[in-house]
């Protein structure tokens, strides 16, 4: 641990015990989220003028800014060390209809907070903060309702450590129109040509036999109860807090009557194939419109939703040092699928496929010291503390390497940074 983190620790340890002791207290800063509520805390006790403190306010940022992109479903397990300052975000994209799921489950439950953060990022670059939550054990969910970029930070507090598991999903953010245990029942879709490509095909169709119950996918109200040429018998409904209005249409009987509060699994009516459907199977066509129009309705019901993948890079490597092919030293702080979350000496942050990687047990070979006096540093960095001198003639394991030093271990299992 770099010096001045040294330093600072032990007062940070007994200013941040009051911090928890004085949680009754008026907060004059009355922050909306809990991350600002901490970060306030260590402000307003001076923390921000530590190394620890301060690092803890520049990592939250720089996080952002270092954000890998992931693609959900995603699943890692990491582990946050007490002698680190670590927070890092993922970056990841979402569809418009889709309620992603993300859920942080911690060890130990008690005596550890880790700050959850989701942003949405618009087209500039700009973060704006979403939901905020020191709470684990418990999912968040967010209805995606424009094609959108989201970020989600973890940070937990200082001086504590602890194992956690991230989980982020993404499904439907309505449920399926019809009763039905079938999976393949969507069988054209939005955007599909119409009338001899005259026309696009404004939604989905959904099939299943003669008079199977067509259901209100969520609370709301019923707009209209009437027919027209193309959709036959139909019945709008707007979902209760939403921009958009549900569209069903080709029904063999409408039940629900026009001003209706509806509840998710009513029956607005029964599967037909009225309107320009009489040709066709009995199906539900199913469109969502909005004032600017028809928009893709298959992410709001898909029931088609991609399982959270396994963790298969092994557990036992977190928060333990690792190298490369090349020899480069990584620390490694989570595990996901076949993938490390590997961080450089100098601070860079990637996902690393696990196979290229390989522990520092064994050293890459033995080096014979022959230069008057070696310091061994901290960090390979000859502005870093000195943790020790090795002497002309000592033997050395050469672990692995970063620019222009080798990570090495001396006879008394030392272990530091030296020149090459």
């Amino acid at each position: 641990m770099d010096h001045n983190l040294k330093q600072g620790r032990w007062l940070l340890i007994a200013c941040i015990a009051l911090t928890y002791s004085c949680r009754s207290g008026v907060n004059l800063f009355r922050p909306a989220f809990p991350h600002e509520a901490y970060q306030n805390k260590l402000i307003s006790m001076g923390l921000e003028k530590t190394a620890m403190g301060a690092s803890w306010i520049k990592t939250a940022s720089q996080s952002l800014e270092k954000a890998l992109e992931i693609s959900i479903p995603f699943k890692e397990t990491g582990y946050f060390a007490t002698e680190k300052v670590p927070a890092f975000a993922y970056r990841f994209s979402a569809v418009r209809g889709q309620k992603i799921n993300i859920n942080l489950i911690k060890k130990p439950v008690d005596q550890f907070a880790v700050y959850l953060d989701v942003f949405e990022q618009d087209e500039s670059g700009k973060n704006s903060r979403l939901v905020s939550a020191d709470t684990l054990n418990s999912a968040v969910q967010l209805d995606v309702d424009e094609n959108a970029t989201y970020l989600i930070r973890l940070q937990p507090e200082l001086l504590k450590s602890g194992q956690y598991t991230l989980e982020i999903s993404a499904g439907p953010s309505l449920q399926f129109p019809i009763k039905t245990s079938r999976t393949n029942t969507i069988q054209s879709f939005f955007g599909d040509g119409r009338d001899a490509n005259s026309r696009k095909h404004e939604g989905v169709d959904i099939f299943a036999p003669l008079r199977t119950p067509v259901l209100a996918i969520a609370e709301g109200r019923v707009l209209r109860v009437n027919e027209n040429n193309l959709g036959g018998k139909v019945v709008w409904m707007r979902p209760k807090g939403k921009d958009y209005t549900l569209y069903y249409a080709h029904l063999d009987e409408q039940i629900a009557t026009e001003g209706q509060i509806v509840s998710p699994g009513d029956t607005l009516g029964l599967m037909g194939n009225t309107g320009n459907a009489r040709a066709t199977a009995p199906h539900l066509h199913f469109g969502i419109y909005t004032s600017s129009g028809a928009v893709d309705p298959l992410a709001f019901i898909n029931p088609a939703v991609k399982p959270l993948p396994k963790i298969s890079a092994s557990l036992d490597n977190l928060n333990a040092t690792m190298r490369n092919k090349s020899g480069e030293i990584v620390y490694i702080s989570a595990a996901s699928e076949g993938m490390y979350r590997g961080e450089s000496p100098d601070g860079n942050i990637t996902l690393i496929p696990a196979a290229r990687l390989s522990t520092v047990i064994k050293p890459l070979r033995r080096l014979k010291l022959t230069a008057p006096q070696i310091a061994i540093y901290d960090t390979p960095d000859t502005l870093a503390a000195v943790k020790a001198s090795l002497k002309p003639g000592e033997m050395v394991d050469i672990l692995g390497n970063f620019g222009s030093y080798y990570l090495v271990k001396d006879e008394r299992s030392q272990t530091g940074w030296i020149s090459k």
